[in-house]
């Protein structure tokens, strides 16, 4: 009860962040410190057969297993700002920002929400978000705007990413597991997650009147700085946004973790940029020190990291003490098996604490059957992979899209739940309802 306890306050002084002016990653290091340090009181009560002389070594494997977990979201996350921050730097997106860019705000709105949509079913969520940013950066100079349109872009990620089986970490841990298939999570979720964006876009763009100034396509000085022929810039494109989209082939080839097919593109880049450059005249050498991929490593928003870092060890901790399993448990006994209102409160949880470890506990928890809610492609597989990815959007730090924009953007806790909740909220259950009626009236 005291490591919930901690666990609840250090998530309620993150979410008072803009009030105490005190970063979101000290509070989330303190509490995985925290946590942890009480776990060791009596770790004997979670982790079964240890004592004397073996506890720190038992204690040190649980640790360096979550330590394990954690850091492949971690190397993915830096490994994806990178490559998608090279390619920008190169002009790359330029061709997207031309495609979506218009003088009308509203129609910005829906052009950015739909290209996040089915980016995000493609790529994933958290790449997708990133992309997106940064193209919204060449589009939106004023900032009360641009955060209007993260917040959506957070909603459209975490929607597009739900009905493709490689747009999310739950449904690819879901789709590994065998408890859904591409073909049907994408057949009878597509039309669910559209709406789970629609709403909340068309509520958004309610606030957004008028015109705005049109960049040209030199508009930045950075596209008018460019070091590299044409060529080139396709060349690192192309490797780029290639790479990841090879990135789930990778996995589903190799079986090897996300984040070594992420590194896997950022060394190929890397090293092509850096062939590039060796051939460079020495007049362009010191316009292109800015762009080279040492020098962005070091510009990685480190603060980011590092709050990924503590949540995610700290919900870690309430895994490892059970309680994650217990929450599911009483669930299933609260609500009588009801799988529609246990998957919608597992959504809700996941906008709180990190979905992994949810859909991680329900997988070990509910036992997959030959045939009803829970046999490969239920209702109950099938919900647990929308509720848990469009979930996320109802609290910023509920998705790894969501921090990431929260960092990028600088958008605090208490500006997100004022503004955006309860709009992701209404597309969260409009999106349960319309699976509600696919299942009875088309496939059911």
């Amino acid at each position: 009860m005291i490591i919930v306890a901690v666990f609840v306050i250090g998530y309620f002084f993150i979410a008072i962040e803009s009030l105490t002016k005190i970063n979101k990653a000290a509070t989330a290091l303190l509490m995985f410190v925290a946590c942890w340090t009480l776990f060791m009181l009596d770790p004997g009560s979670y982790i079964a057969g240890i004592a004397g002389d073996n506890v720190a070594q038992k204690v040190g494997e649980v640790i360096e297993h979550h330590l394990g977990s954690t850091s492949t979201t971690l190397f993915f996350l830096m490994g994806a700002m990178t490559i998608v921050e090279l390619v920008d730097q190169n002009g790359g997106f330029n061709f997207v920002r031309d495609a979506v860019k218009t003088s009308s705000k509203r129609k910005l709105l829906w052009r950015i929400a739909f290209m996040t949509f089915f980016l995000s079913a493609i790529l994933d969520n958290l790449t997708t978000s990133i992309v997106m940013i940064m193209i919204l950066r060449k589009l939106v100079a004023d900032h009360k705007d641009r955060i209007v349109y993260a917040s959506l872009v957070i909603i459209a990620a975490n929607a597009g990413g739900a009905f493709s089986p490689i747009g999310d970490v739950t449904t690819i841990m879901l789709w590994n597991k065998g408890v859904i298939t591409a073909v049907g999570v994408i057949k009878e979720l597509l039309i669910p997650s559209l709406v789970s964006l629609i709403i909340p876009a068309y509520v958004l763009s309610l606030s957004l009147k008028g015109k705005m100034t049109v960049p040209e396509k030199t508009h930045t000085a950075q596209d008018a700085a460019h070091v590299f022929s044409a060529g080139q810039r396709k060349t690192v494109f192309f490797l780029g946004v290639g790479g990841l989209i090879f990135v789930p082939i990778f996995k589903s080839i190799t079986h090897l973790p996300p984040f070594v097919g992420i590194l896997l593109v950022l060394g190929v880049l890397w090293t092509v940029t850096e062939v590039f450059y060796s051939h460079l005249k020495e007049a362009e050498e010191k316009g292109a020190m800015q762009k080279r991929v040492t020098n962005m490593l070091s510009r990685i928003d480190m603060s980011t990291i590092l709050f990924f870092l503590g949540i995610l060890m700290a919900v870690a901790c309430l895994e490892t003490i059970g309680v994650l399993t217990m929450l599911g448990e009483g669930l299933n006994e609260t609500f009588n098996g009801n799988h529609y209102l246990v998957t919608g409160i597992i959504g809700v949880l996941s906008s709180i604490v990190d979905n992994v470890p949810l859909v991680a506990g329900c997988m070990g928890m509910y036992p997959v059957s030959a045939a009803g809610d829970m046999a490969v492609d239920g209702i109950f597989w099938q919900l647990l992979a929308y509720c848990a990815g469009v979930g996320g959007s109802m609290l910023i730090i509920g998705s790894a899209a969501g921090v990431v924009v929260m960092g990028l953007e600088k958008i605090t806790f208490g500006w997100y739940m004022r503004h955006i909740s309860w709009v992701a909220f209404l597309g969260y259950l409009a999106g349960i309802l319309c699976y509600w009626a696919e299942r009875t009236f088309i496939f059911g």
